[in-house]
This record gives C-alpha cells, sequence and structure tokens, in this order.
C-alpha cells in the first residue's frame, strides 16, 4: 500500500519591503519533482502552495490524512516550515515529517527539532521516496543527505553530507509532475507573464560569484539536460510563458543554439525569460539572437555592481565596459533586460546616487534591487559573527534573509539605508506601474480547485514583492 505524501511550499513570514508576500509566484517545481518521484514508486502525493492557500494547513491535514508531510525551505522560510511542522505534529503526532530544500542542504541543523523526524541535504527525490516508504511501514530511510534523530534525541547523518545528482541522474528523474498544481497554474506569473511554467534545461553554475551559493548546490559541477528531454517536456506544458531557471542558461553557446534549432523543429512556440550573465550574453550572442527568435522575450541579468571596487568584491569576472556593451547587445537583439543590482551594505549616499544615475543613463527599463546578504554556503558567512540580525539562540534571524534586509552592519545608519534604499523604487517607480497594472489582473475571483482536487471559495491570491528562484530539489 502506497503512503499519502502531502508536499508543502510555506509562505513567507515577513513582508518584503512592504508588498506582502511574493510580487512573483512561480510554480513549485522542486515539489513536482518530488511529486513524480512518489508517483513513480507507487506512492500519492499532493501538493500545497501556502503562498496562494494561506491558512488552508489543518483543512487539508484533515482531508488528505497524509502519512508523510514533506517541506522545502528557502533561509527566509526556516521559522516558518518548523512552524508548519510544528502545526502538523498537533494535528497528529504520528505523521511522519521531513523538510529540505536550499538552506537544510547547508545548514541542515537549523531543522534539527522536536516537530522533525528527517532532514535533507541535497537533492531530494531519493530521500522522498524512501520516507514514504518508512511512513506506510517501510525500512527506516538512511542515505546520503538524510539526517534523524537518534534514541538520544540528537540528529546526526545517516549516510554522506549531502546527496548531489549526477550528470547521468538528472536525465533519469521523471518530468515534474505538473497536474499536482492543475488548480493553481492561473496564479503563477511572473510581472505581466501569467500564467507562467517553470523549465531546467540544466543545473550548476561554473562561475563563482561571492555573494551567490548556487554553484556551491552542485560543489561547482555543470550539467545538462539532453536537448531530447528538454522538447519533450516543453512539448508537455500547457502555459505559453516559459522562465528558464537554469542558474545560467546561454553559458554553452553551441548547445543553446542546438535546443533553439530542436524547439524550432519541433514546433513549439512560447515566450521566455530566463538568466544571463552579461559576459555570457556577448560571447553567445548568435545563441540568443537564435533565441529571440522563438520567442526569448527578457533577460534577467545580474549586473549587480557598478563600481570596480564592487564588481572585484563581487567576484563578478567582468567590467563597465562589458556591461555597457551587453545591455546594448540585448537592445540590437530586441530583448528586454530584467537588470538587477546588489546594493553594498558599505553604500553611501554618492553611491545610492551613483546607481541612479547608471540606470538612468543606461536606458534600463526595469531595474531590481537586493541588499547583499551572506547567504547560507557562500563564503560571506563563513561564520556568524558579522550578522547582527539574530535569534534569541544566536543563530542569524533567517526571516530577514529574503535580500531585502540589511542583516549585516551598514555605513549608514541603518534607517537611513533602508530608506535611500527604498527610494531606489520610488525613483523608479514608473517601472513598477506597468508591473502593477498587470499584477491587478491577478486580484481576480477566480474558482479553484484545492489542493486535493475539489473546489474551494474564491480567492484573490496575489502580493507585489520580489522574485524567487526555485528550491534545490
Amino acid at each position: 500500500m502506497g503512503a499519502r505524501v502531502l508536499l508543502i511550499w510555506p509562505n513567507s513570514l515577513n513582508e518584503v519591503l512592504g508588498w506582502g508576500d511574493l510580487g512573483a509566484i512561480a510554480e513549485p517545481l522542486a515539489l513536482e519533482y518530488l511529486g513524480a518521484a512518489l508517483r513513480a514508486a507507487g506512492h500519492e502525493a499532493i501538493v500545497l502552495d501556502l503562498r496562494l492557500r494561506q491558512g488552508k494547513l489543518v483543512e487539508t491535514l484533515a482531508s488528505f490524512r497524509p502519512d508523510l508531510v514533506g517541506v522545502t525551505a528557502f533561509s527566509m522560510h526556516v521559522r516558518r516550515a518548523l512552524e508548519i511542522c510544528d502545526e502538523v505534529k498537533r494535528f497528529d503526532p504520528a505523521i511522519l515529517t521531513i523538510v529540505g530544500g536550499h538552506h537544510a542542504t547547508f545548514l541542515p541543523d537549523d531543522f534539527f527539532a522536536a516537530a522533525v523526524d528527517i532532514v535533507v541535504s541535497g537533492d531530494g527525490t531519493e530521500a522522498i521516496v524512501a520516507a514514504a516508504d518508512e511512513s506506510v511501514g517501510g525500512p527506516i530511510a538512511r542515505g546520503d543527505g538524510i539526517y534523524r534523530c537518534d534514541a538520544r534525541g540528537a540528529f546526526a547523518a545517516t549516510g554522506g553530507p549531502t546527496r548531489l545528482l549526477t550528470r547521468d541522474e538528472l536525465d533519469l528523474l521523471a518530468p515534474p509532475d505538473r497536474q499536482l498544481t492543475a488548480g493553481d497554474r492561473e496564479g503563477y506569473f511572473i510581472d505581466w507573464m501569467r500564467p507562467i511554467a517553470l523549465l531546467r534545461t540544466s543545473v550548476g553554475c561554473p562561475y563563482r560569484c561571492s555573494f551567490c551559493s548556487v554553484w556551491r548546490v552542485f560543489e561547482g559541477h555543470y550539467h545538462l539536460r539532453s536537448i531530447d528531454k528538454v522538447v519533450d517536456e516543453l512539448r508537455m506544458i500547457e502555459e505559453e510563458n516559459i522562465f528558464l531557471i537554469d542558474d545560467e542558461a546561454f553559458i554553452n553557446g553551441k548547445r543553446m543554439l542546438t535546443l533553439a534549432g530542436a524547439i524550432a523543429e519541433a514546433g513549439v512556440r512560447k515566450r521566455y525569460f530566463t538568466y544571463c550573465r552579461i559576459d555570457t550574453l556577448l560571447r553567445n550572442r548568435d545563441a540568443v539572437a537564435a533565441w529571440a527568435k522563438i520567442g526569448l522575450d527578457r533577460l534577467f541579468i545580474g549586473i549587480d555592481a557598478i563600481s570596480w571596487k564592487d564588481l572585484d568584491e563581487y567576484n563578478k569576472k567582468c567590467s563597465i565596459d562589458d556591461i555597457e556593451r551587453g545591455l546594448a547587445a540585448a537592445r540590437e537583439l530586441g530583448v528586454g533586460v530584467f537588470a538587477q543590482f546588489v546594493v553594498n551594505t558599505d553604500y553611501g549616499p554618492d553611491d545610492f546616487k551613483a546607481l541612479s544615475r547608471f540606470i538612468e543613463r543606461s536606458g534600463i527599463d526595469y531595474p531590481s534591487f537586493t541588499v547583499l546578504t551572506p547567504l547560507p554556503g557562500t563564503d560571506m558567512l563563513a561564520s556568524f559573527d558579522q550578522v547582527i540580525e539574530k535569534q534569541e539562540n544566536g543563530r542569524p534571524n533567517w526571516a530577514l534573509f529574503d535580500c531585502q534586509n540589511a542583516v549585516t552592519a551598514t555605513r549608514l545608519p541603518k534607517a537611513e539605508f533602508r530608506a535611500r534604499y527604498r527610494d531606489l523604487y520610488r525613483v523608479f517607480k514608473g517601472s513598477y506601474t506597468q508591473y502593477r497594472e498587470h499584477v491587478v489582473a491577478v486580484r481576480e475571483d477566480v474558482t479553484r480547485e484545492s489542493a486535493l482536487g475539489r473546489p474551494v471559495s474564491n480567492a484573490i491570491t496575489i502580493g507585489e514583492s520580489a522574485m524567487n528562484r526555485t528550491s534545490v530539489l
């Protein structure tokens, strides 16, 4: 008999810039991969996306009666994930709980709590199946990346510290089960691209930006899915809008040219949005041009810094001249630019002014901002000493690690830094006016299907905030 597994994407605890939970809510692709693995192993899974269905946890527990509840979490979700597990155990202490995701991959000990039975570091497709087996009387889930509590109440690894996907395993994964989110798919959007689906064609990144932990998730490896697998999955996606969540899609220009040709030959027409480095755009301009012909609408470009000091500190390996030439290339190709800037906590008044002038001079239509944050997995968080926002137990206050709050000391008084950071959004409010007009369209009464496939009441679901990447599987 298979297990009944409830997979949960948590809602955020704190507001980001006062805009609510998320200004971009994308499908929980990681949970859809886990759901596909569970189905292939003979288990039943449903997804509860608490970003869209806040307050539905107990109702879903009562209706579905799961044997196992799995929760994924970024750093800003740590406390919320623990609260969810507490609520599950209060409902029924016999339900097995498992937590994984990006934060658990680097700092699993933040989830070593009484309400958590299993913590997973790294890929969770094998661990979730093992936990599901255990929840219905199978063997105890053990293996690489699996931590669990022993008889003395202490958590310990049951195998190697982290479970990583190999290149061959990447292609062997069952396609994500998008039927698990069928009732929510109209609610997934990034700006005006609604509804939008996520697609991954590769994992990992060969670059080493100091503020980024993405490359460490795969220990510096860069794995490509086979082109046939990508095209086959793309054919199955109903949405017109596709966000390629590759950590750096255009690194291998030859491969992206081949993939664009295969998509065109298959007769698939979509609108694409994806990440791209400035130097990658310059080096593989022909590949970007080929994608523009098959529907590439926008590039999410991490410009990140506009000074030599910050470019060097962030280990960006590009120059101001590269940035200017890259922006010009995007304009020539007719591809929109969603430009991200990382605001260093040592910014003074002149730095904020210089950033605004650069954006205006460069003609960037949609600038986006994050605060330099020492995320788990980066060298910046080698210790917690520099973190000033802490919990009573001395560990960082992870709820503020949303890249919109300064969690380390600022050169300016903290209140002034935050005010000037907010002013960046005010100065460029014209960019966000168009964005918000599109978001209003999402705030409509929609009769949705519940996580169990039954109708629920009409809901006004989407807030405004900042974009998130998907969690590690």
